[in-house]
């Protein structure tokens, strides 16, 4: 077993890890950010490939006690660091976090640990110098109460950049947080979802990706591909795998409307590619079947009705970027109300980064999670119809 960390927005936590003992794994632990978990070296591939919620996978390739420069040297050292790359591999410390330690400087732990790992390498392949012409990768290292941790990246290129959205319009949500908000809302794929300020179409698309059971990976490459441990034949076995579990045939209905007609343009384009990729992952095992597409149609959030009785809307209302002040932010708000009445019978949940929100739209929300992905503090405001009628509700 190899003991893999999967980093996440601060707040999805819990949602990740039900989602890695979904996938067959077993959690380890959970810090803020991240959680770990075991994983056969023959599914290393796996995590990267299927995760909709994880930014980045990491392997952990050694922890131990680091109250000193000395000690941090021996521990990284050793490391059998000749298993992970090749003779060629250029190295990055693209990350140093330290809390609660002796040891505070970032740039001199960068700097250890980076000749640490060069001159394991060095002994092993009797080399004086690396060449470092081969393919970049990167290792990531936390510090915190002088216990060391020390991570290789296995993702490369941040996992929620699936590859679909090559227009994300002004201040688009990050995939795997759009993923990780279906969850908050424990939507399932034959309930009607509707997004009303769809925009760039994210999260109508992870909606449609995870009804149809695609795995968000396919379609694109990861770091794990250029480490010298890599099993390409069992990456082959496990994408087919995969692609034997999407279900063309589900019945889903996930629709997204916007007032921009060039954001519901994008919103197509971004379903398009991504139901695409979901089709050359089908082919793989033999099979010329599409994903439906997502519908997206231009109209002012407050001239739509439900089309069905009941169902979910989940929402990144404009804000911040992309809208020029705080009095045009509130006036959007207050006619969003709106939406209780057209959609009455709806389950609801809205993200953004207004601490203002609830006054504003006029209703206290069921729950309020607070998410932060990269700088941006948000929340995510949920309105469930049995607590609005004074029903019961399952949401903790």
């Amino acid at each position: 077993m190899t003991t893999l960390a999967a980093l996440c927005a601060i707040g999805t936590e819990k949602i990740l890890a039900n989602e890695i003992k979904k996938l067959g794994f077993t959690t380890c632990g959970k810090e803020t950010g991240r959680v770990l978990f075991l994983c056969p070296e023959d599914e290393l591939f796996t995590p990267n490939l299927c995760l909709r919620t994880a930014d980045r996978i990491y392997l952990q390739a050694g922890t131990f006690t680091a109250e000193d420069f000395d000690a941090l040297f021996e521990g990284v050292y050793a490391v059998n660091w000749q298993d992970f790359f090749y003779k060629d591999v250029k190295l990055r410390i693209d990350k140093v976090r330290l809390h609660g330690g002796k040891l505070t400087s970032e740039h001199s732990v960068q700097s250890i640990v980076h000749k640490a790992v060069c001159k394991k390498l060095g002994a092993a392949w009797h080399m004086e110098v690396l060449p470092e012409s081969g393919s970049e990768a990167d290792i990531r290292v936390y510090i915190e109460k002088n216990k060391a941790s020390i991570f290789l990246d296995l993702s490369g290129t941040p996992l929620n950049r699936r590859g679909y959205r090559k227009d994300g319009g002004t201040a688009p949500i990050r995939e795997t947080l759009a993923a990780s908000l279906l969850q908050f809302m424990y939507w399932k794929r034959k309930t009607p979802f509707h997004d009303p300020f769809c925009g760039s179409g994210t999260l109508a698309v992870e909606a449609a990706l995870y009804a149809y059971n695609v795995a968000p990976g396919f379609g694109r490459r990861f770091a794990l591909e250029n480490l010298a441990f890599f099993n390409s034949a069992r990456a082959d076995e496990i994408r087919k795998r995969e692609a034997a579990k999407i279900r063309p045939d589900a019945q889903a209905r996930i629709t997204g409307t916007d007032i921009d007609p060039e954001a519901v343009e994008r919103s197509r384009a971004n379903a398009e590619r991504a139901c695409v990729t979901a089709g050359r992952a089908l082919q793989l095992i033999g099979s010329d079947q599409r994903i439906p597409r997502p519908q997206f149609d231009c109209a002012d959030f407050a001239d739509i009705k439900a089309p069905y009785e009941s169902g979910v809307i989940i929402a990144n209302p404009p804000y911040g970027e992309r809208l020029n002040s705080r009095d045009e932010i509130e006036a959007l708000y207050k006619r969003m109300n709106s939406l209780f009445t057209d959609f009455a019978n709806w389950d609801m949940g809205f993200i953004t980064a207004s601490s203002e929100f609830q006054k504003c739209i006029g209703k206290n929300a069921s729950a309020v999670k607070n998410l932060k992905g990269g700088n941006l503090d948000t929340f995510f405001y949920i309105y469930e119809v049995e607590k609005r009628t004074g029903g019961k509700s399952g949401h903790i």
